[in-house]
Protein backbone atom coordinates (compact mmCIF):
# COMPACT_ATOMS: atom_id res chain seq x y z
CA UNK A 1 0.00 0.00 0.00
CA UNK A 2 1.46 3.31 -1.07
CA UNK A 3 1.49 5.98 1.60
CA UNK A 4 2.45 9.63 1.83
CA UNK A 5 3.32 11.01 5.27
CA UNK A 6 3.77 14.74 5.83
CA UNK A 7 5.70 16.32 8.68
CA UNK A 8 7.24 19.63 9.67
CA UNK A 9 4.21 21.79 10.34
CA UNK A 10 3.91 24.00 13.38
CA UNK A 11 3.49 27.51 14.72
CA UNK A 12 5.71 30.22 13.28
CA UNK A 13 5.73 34.01 13.50
CA UNK A 14 5.11 36.16 10.44
CA UNK A 15 8.28 36.40 8.40
CA UNK A 16 9.49 33.06 9.67
CA UNK A 17 10.28 29.82 7.86
CA UNK A 18 9.24 26.18 7.92
CA UNK A 19 10.33 23.14 5.96
CA UNK A 20 7.66 20.54 5.31
CA UNK A 21 8.51 17.00 4.29
CA UNK A 22 6.46 14.35 2.51
CA UNK A 23 7.87 10.85 2.72
CA UNK A 24 6.60 8.35 0.18
CA UNK A 25 6.53 4.61 0.51
CA UNK A 26 6.22 2.35 -2.48
CA UNK A 27 7.28 2.87 -6.05
CA UNK A 28 5.18 5.90 -6.99
CA UNK A 29 7.83 8.37 -6.05
CA UNK A 30 10.06 7.50 -8.98
CA UNK A 31 7.31 7.88 -11.58
CA UNK A 32 4.98 10.52 -10.23
CA UNK A 33 4.74 14.26 -10.34
CA UNK A 34 4.51 15.28 -6.70
CA UNK A 35 2.51 18.24 -5.54
CA UNK A 36 1.73 20.30 -2.46
CA UNK A 37 -1.72 21.66 -1.73
CA UNK A 38 -3.16 23.58 1.19
CA UNK A 39 -6.52 24.23 2.76
CA UNK A 40 -7.00 27.35 4.83
CA UNK A 41 -9.77 27.51 7.46
CA UNK A 42 -13.12 27.91 5.77
CA UNK A 43 -11.67 27.70 2.28
CA UNK A 44 -11.34 25.08 -0.42
CA UNK A 45 -8.17 23.11 -0.92
CA UNK A 46 -5.84 24.82 -3.40
CA UNK A 47 -2.81 23.79 -5.37
CA UNK A 48 0.48 25.33 -4.24
CA UNK A 49 3.36 23.77 -6.16
CA UNK A 50 4.48 20.68 -8.02
CA UNK A 51 7.67 19.02 -9.18
CA UNK A 52 8.09 16.47 -11.96
CA UNK A 53 10.45 13.51 -12.11
CA UNK A 54 12.67 15.74 -14.27
CA UNK A 55 12.70 18.28 -11.41
CA UNK A 56 10.68 20.86 -13.30
CA UNK A 57 8.78 23.03 -10.84
CA UNK A 58 5.70 25.21 -11.03
CA UNK A 59 4.12 27.42 -8.36
CA UNK A 60 0.89 29.21 -7.62
CA UNK A 61 1.26 32.96 -8.07
CA UNK A 62 0.48 33.54 -4.40
CA UNK A 63 3.61 31.69 -3.25
CA UNK A 64 6.16 32.42 -5.98
CA UNK A 65 9.43 33.65 -4.54
CA UNK A 66 8.58 32.49 -1.01
CA UNK A 67 8.04 28.74 -1.32
CA UNK A 68 10.36 26.20 -2.93
CA UNK A 69 9.53 22.58 -3.73
CA UNK A 70 12.45 20.16 -3.59
CA UNK A 71 12.66 16.49 -4.45
CA UNK A 72 15.12 13.96 -3.03
CA UNK A 73 15.01 10.65 -4.89
CA UNK A 74 17.48 9.04 -2.49
CA UNK A 75 15.07 9.59 0.40
CA UNK A 76 11.77 9.23 -1.50
CA UNK A 77 10.87 12.60 -0.03
CA UNK A 78 9.57 15.88 -1.37
CA UNK A 79 10.03 19.05 0.66
CA UNK A 80 8.33 22.42 0.73
CA UNK A 81 10.64 25.15 1.98
CA UNK A 82 8.46 28.01 3.17
CA UNK A 83 10.06 31.43 3.75
CA UNK A 84 8.70 34.84 4.67
CA UNK A 85 5.50 33.27 5.91
CA UNK A 86 2.37 35.37 6.26
CA UNK A 87 -0.74 34.90 8.40
CA UNK A 88 -2.67 34.05 5.22
CA UNK A 89 -0.39 31.04 4.76
CA UNK A 90 -2.08 29.40 7.74
CA UNK A 91 -3.47 26.11 6.43
CA UNK A 92 -3.32 22.36 6.53
CA UNK A 93 -0.76 21.40 3.91
CA UNK A 94 -1.06 18.16 1.95
CA UNK A 95 1.18 16.36 -0.50
CA UNK A 96 -0.16 14.34 -3.38
CA UNK A 97 1.21 11.85 -5.87
CA UNK A 98 -0.49 9.46 -8.27
CA UNK A 99 -3.86 10.43 -6.88
CA UNK A 100 -2.83 9.58 -3.34
CA UNK A 101 -3.03 12.17 -0.57
CA UNK A 102 -1.14 12.40 2.67
CA UNK A 103 -2.89 13.10 5.95
CA UNK A 104 -1.80 16.74 6.09
CA UNK A 105 0.31 18.85 8.42
CA UNK A 106 -0.87 22.10 10.01
CA UNK A 107 1.00 25.34 9.42
CA UNK A 108 -0.01 28.24 11.65
CA UNK A 109 1.47 31.69 11.08
CA UNK A 110 0.72 33.99 13.96
CA UNK A 111 2.38 36.39 16.34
Amino acid sequence: QVQLVESGGGLVQPGGSLRLACAASGSIFSISTMGWFRQAPGKQREWVAEITTALQTTYADSVKGRLTIIRDFTKNTVYLQMNNLKPEDTAVCYCKGEGIWGQGTLVTVSS
